[in-house]
């Protein structure tokens, strides 16, 4: 029973969804904060004397401004979350994982790749000799 729990807990959905539950969970709140407070301000200060940031207006109306501050904003945000995922989350997960695992698991692991690629192979080599047979 516990050799099923552990098999279930270092499949990679787990992790994956562990992840998806962070991210949108806890560093949201503090990478937007971030942003909101610090890169908004600093990217409208790029927008010189426009009072609404950075951006330009697509006519006289101020709901055709087009904000590229914001889009910048949720591009910084979005790569400081997954940074500290891979960071926080991800490089210790794959050190645990790998520090736990049997050399019979390591070398199925190889086996199992290797085994792959010669299918791969085979299947492109025997791809190549019909495209010659036609031609």
């Amino acid at each position: 029973m516990l050799k099923g729990f552990k098999e279930f807990l270092l499949r990679g959905n787990v992790l994956d969804l562990a992840v998806a539950v962070v991210v949108g969970a806890a560093f949201t709140a503090i990478v937007t904060a971030f942003t909101e407070n610090i890169v908004n301000p600093l990217v409208a200060s790029l927008g010189g004397s426009n009072e609404m940031g950075f951006g330009f207006q697509i006519t006289d109306s101020p709901e055709t401004f087009v904000n590229l501050g914001a889009v910048l904003s949720a591009v910084i945000n979005f790569v400081l979350i997954a940074a500290v995922v891979y960071f926080v989350l991800i490089v210790p997960f794959n050190s645990v994982k790998e520090r736990f695992m049997t050399e019979e698991e390591k070398e199925a692991t190889d086996i199992e790749l290797l085994t792959e690629i010669r299918n791969l192979l085979a299947d492109a080599n025997a791809d190549a000799a019909s495209t010659r047979v036609e031609s």
